[in-house]
């Protein structure tokens, strides 16, 4: 059998715009450190994606220090630095998908930064730590808690996965159309849509159900172009209900920091 281990750590820290690679992060109950705790909302209180905006695949985000940087991908001198910890005590409710919930407001300044970069009018908004928005309790044994990311804390894909993928499409695409928070070497194709629970280095997670992919996979992360693919082909062998499926929606049972390299262990 095959030796897994995580070869990739994902964050986002606001929901659709560009990710961040890791080498370490720290499980929290909600999803990884920084992971998905902001998000731009409309004129309407609501989410905001690449769904509708392809544009917000553009802006890159980096963490330095206490700051959260984000910057025009094709114009790093147009960017804007916001403070990790929100001295925003303005809060409102927040729609995503069926859920409503508690966020603060960032800043004047972040929204119109925000407006004009992506030519909508919006408002970035932060999750505090009081704000506690269940994962779907249908899938869920417990309570367990979700950022704003869709509506699982964490996200994993098997590298065989993407491989198996690639070898079926006119283009091989990188991981980054669909958005994991931890990426595995080791295993075979879509193996992770029958674990259960497992240990990444000392962390416990469970997995839930797999995850059900949207037209985000189809825009190209580095230039917000939208295609058919990966969908097209993975719907003819990935389908189940309706749904396209590729990768496994996880919860944690207990914390902890993990490092690349931690050996993936069943329990």
């Amino acid at each position: 059998m095959n030796r897994k281990k995580l070869s990739q750590i994902f964050i986002y820290p606001i929901k659709s715009l560009g990710g961040i690679l890791l080498s370490t992060s720290i499980v929290e109950e909600r999803g990884l450190k920084h992971d998905r705790r902001w998000m731009l909302i409309d004129e309407n209180d609501s989410f905001l994606t690449q769904r509708q905006y392809p544009q917000m695949a553009l802006l890159n985000v980096k963490i330095e220090g206490e700051f959260l940087i984000v910057s025009l991908k094709n114009n790093e001198r147009e960017k804007i630095s916001l403070p990790l910890f929100s001295s925003s005590k303005k809060t409102l409710k927040v729609k995503i998908w069926d859920d409503t919930c508690t966020a603060e407001l960032v800043s004047q300044e972040a929204d119109n930064w925000f407006s004009e970069i992506l030519n909508i009018k919006c408002r970035l908004v932060q999750m505090p730590e009081s704000t506690k928005r269940l994962v779907d309790r249908q899938y869920s044994p417990a309570e367990n808690f979700v950022s704003f990311a869709d509506g699982y804390p964490f996200l994993i894909i098997g590298q065989a996965s993407l491989d198996d993928l690639n070898e079926k499409l006119p283009q091989p695409l990188v991981i980054n159309r669909f958005r994991p928070n931890f990426v595995f070497t080791g295993g075979e194709p879509n193996e992770e849509d029958n674990w259960k629970k497992f240990k990444i280095g000392e962390v416990v997670f469970s997995a839930l159900k797999p995850c059900a992919r949207c037209v985000i996979t189809t825009i190209d992360q580095e230039t917000a172009a939208r295609g058919i693919e990966p969908l097209a082909t993975l719907a003819s062998y990935r389908k189940k209900e309706n749904k396209v499926l590729f990768g496994m929606n996880l919860i944690c049972h207990s914390t902890g920091t993990i490092n690349l390299e931690d050996e993936i262990t069943f329990l």
